[in-house]
């Protein structure tokens, strides 16, 4: 079929001032408060970090970014307020590796997070510490695993929520070890630190950002971090792959919005976030807490989303691990 000339000139041209229109539209975001909704209670990791990107992003923007805490579900309940909000730049989502968890663990989710979710921009990528209660009578992850053994059943392993990276990096320890360890999930790093701190729980996997006093104050003993490699922040402690070859977990922490927002915001947002990310103050906030800022394109930002989804989905169907399993 031909469009009569003037026709298709009306077409192209509405097509330019359309593209012009939203690009204006992205010049102009953000024009009132935006709130950035994490799935976790205040004071634990993935509030910091989003605690550190929000300050910058108003100090360059001119507009508050509002922290907004949702928690509950292993941050589902953040992200399906997210799925179900306008897709205008105003409502963000503060994602963490427990999405790509998620996505297999939970088996009736509401959403489709890699279909519903658009990757924004990285923040923070961190290992995660193996703590135990000082009251626990081992210094290393050997001495630990043969104290497991003994005390079959006995033991706490206590974590920020059910599907979390924490919880999954626990899980994958006892399928590695067979250690029978019994995992109590909180709402939170605050009050599963509560119970560790006071012995109610007696071992957790969490982020360093949660840990780096406590450690340093000798209330919490540290046993290893889950990298690949050794933490700078504390050189000294091994990894669990050192003792457990191909173990290995880590967390990291971005923003994400409605997949339907205009590119040229998120475009925008991943811009202002890599400054932040780049920027002397805000790298070595995230050093003092153990982490690393994740300096990342939009595209390999998906990517890594992509990727992670299938790592932890992997792992879950090896070890059959689900909510509804009860583990």
């Amino acid at each position: 079929m031909q469009f009569p000339r003037r026709s298709f000139l009306r077409l192209a041209t509405g097509g330019v001032v359309a593209a012009s229109a939203s690009r204006a539209w992205a010049q102009d975001y953000p024009s009132r408060p935006v709130r950035m909704l994490v799935g976790f209670p205040p004071g634990g990791p993935t509030d910091i970090a989003a605690r550190i990107i929000a300050q910058w992003l108003l100090e360059r923007l001119g507009q508050p970014f509002v922290v907004e805490n949702r928690p509950g579900a292993g941050s589902n309940i953040a992200t399906d307020a997210v799925v179900n909000s306008a897709p205008d730049g105003y409502t963000l989502l503060v994602v963490s590796t427990s999405a790509t968890i998620s996505a297999t663990f939970y088996q009736n989710l509401n959403f489709n997070f890699v279909r519903d979710i658009v990757p924004v921009a990285g923040v923070v990528r961190m290992p995660l510490v193996m703590v135990v209660n000082p009251s626990v009578p081992t210094r290393t992850v050997p001495e630990f695993i043969a104290y497991a053994t003994a005390n079959a059943g006995k033991i706490n392993m206590a974590s920020v929520g059910n599907g979390t990276t924490p919880h999954m990096a626990g899980e994958l320890f006892k399928s590695m070890t067979g250690a029978d360890l019994l995992h109590v999930p909180y709402r939170g790093a605050a009050p599963a630190l509560t119970d560790l701190l006071g012995g109610r729980a007696q071992v957790m996997f969490e982020g360093m950002i949660s840990l780096v006093e406590h450690i340093r104050t000798g209330r919490l003993r540290a046993l290893a971090v889950t990298t690949a490699t050794r933490a700078p922040l504390f050189p000294d402690l091994p990894t669990v792959g050192e003792f457990l070859p191909g173990y290995e977990a880590s967390v990291w922490f971005g923003v994400g919005a409605p997949r339907r927002m205009p590119a040229e915001i998120v475009s925008r947002l991943n811009k202002e976030i890599n400054a932040g990310l780049a920027d002397p103050t805000i790298k070595m906030r995230l050093a003092e807490l153990g982490g690393k800022e994740l300096l990342l394109t939009q595209a390999e930002f998906e990517k890594l989303v992509a990727d992670d989804t299938a790592k932890w989905g992997e792992v879950i169907r090896r070890i059959n691990v689900s909510l509804e399993s009860g583990r």
